[in-house]
């Protein structure tokens, strides 16, 4: 028994470390090192936006994103019905992010005692819109209480033919790097939505006119998952070499893509696409608009590349802007600025600890 009670002296004085020397995706890695997939079934685990099963003619596709109150999102600001659908793009663009259409979902909220019934419907009001808008079959769920705040957790299904899923590690030297719509407007949304709300706190009269920001606060607010990019890409008959979604900045998932294909990569500063109101509230915050577009996230975009050949097909389509291209991985992963200077490309976006 003293053996026993030294021991656990001995391993309660031991060193910790904190989850925020690894981060998210290297917690994951460091947690899972050790599963092995067992099952015929279990065609790709952890490591893409989506795993994927195999079941019938068709694979299935799964993800699971956790959304929580304080972290990330804040009440003050943001509509519980806009929540709602919110909280559904950030799961399909995973699915998306691997060129397939997500069919199904499950929702799972924990709800602490300061929520009535009527504010639980109108998050719900948010999310049937999505299931409309993107003919989503909600399948199942849970709910609970929480001792504080709003819990969301939520997981998609989603399938298509084997032949065009598309994964991180596909990408080859030479392959375009490619990116829908524009990035930085969640960001910049963001700023604008923090600013008003630190002004109401010291003046609770105080009427913020929003008219000017009206994209990027969108944006932020109720985002759009890029399902219109996978037809477009049907329609062309492309599918890419690999594909991720941008949910934690540019520059993170160039790091993802370039980990997962083992390739480097050019990132061109001035093929950055960046609307012309984030450029302004950018200036307005003293911010460098590159920045926001690398390390925002939120923008839940689709990040992609392709072969040279397909170069042609997507050329000057109002959709999509070639950004970089891929390279020996030896060379690493740059931006190359208007000076033609290189600067190496790191990851700072969204840090979950």
């Amino acid at each position: 028994m003293y053996s026993y009670f030294c021991d656990m002296l001995e391993n309660k004085n031991a060193s910790k470390t904190p989850l925020s020397e690894l981060g998210e995706f290297a917690l994951i890695n460091h947690l899972t090192k050790n599963f092995k997939l067992k099952n015929k079934s279990s065609s790709t685990g952890i490591g893409d936006d989506a795993a994927i099963l195999q079941h019938g003619k068709e694979p299935t596709l799964i993800s699971t994103d956790m959304l929580i109150e304080g972290t990330h999102f804040d009440l003050s600001y943001m509509p519980l019905k806009h929540l709602g659908y919110k909280a559904i793009m950030v799961n399909i663009s995973d699915i998306y992010a691997m060129n397939s259409i997500p069919k199904q979902i499950t929702i799972s909220i924990a709800v602490s005692n300061r929520f009535n019934l009527e504010a639980v419907e109108e998050l719900y009001v948010g999310i049937a819109l999505a299931c409309k808008n993107y003919k989503l079959d909600l399948i199942g769920g849970d709910t609970s209480s929480s001792t504080k705040g709003l819990i969301l957790s939520i997981s998609v299904l989603g399938s298509t033919s084997e032949k065009k899923i598309v994964k991180r590690d596909g990408a080859k030297e030479n392959d375009l790097l490619v990116v829908s719509g524009d990035l930085g407007g969640a960001y910049a949304g963001l700023q604008i939505l923090e600013r008003e709300k630190a002004v109401f706190k010291v003046n609770p009269n105080s009427q913020p006119d929003l008219s000017n920001y009206a994209y990027s606060i969108e944006r932020q607010l109720k985002p759009e998952a890029r399902k219109d990019v996978i037809e477009l890409l049907d329609e062309l008959e492309i599918i890419p070499t690999s594909m991720i979604d941008i949910s934690d900045g540019l520059s993170s998932e160039i790091l993802h893509l370039s980990k997962a294909s083992n390739v480097g990569f050019n990132l061109f500063e001035e093929k950055i696409p960046i609307d012309p109101e984030v450029s302004l509230i950018c200036d307005e915050f003293k911010l460098n608009s590159t920045t926001a577009a690398l390390n925002g996230g939120e923008d839940y975009e689709l990040l992609f590349t392709l072969r040279q050949e397909d170069f042609d097909k997507i050329k000057n389509h109002p959709f999509l802007s070639v950004i970089g291209h891929a390279c020996d991985p030896k060379s690493g992963c740059h931006l190359i600025n208007g000076l033609g200077n290189q600067i190496k490309l790191t990851a700072q976006g969204w840090k979950s600890f």
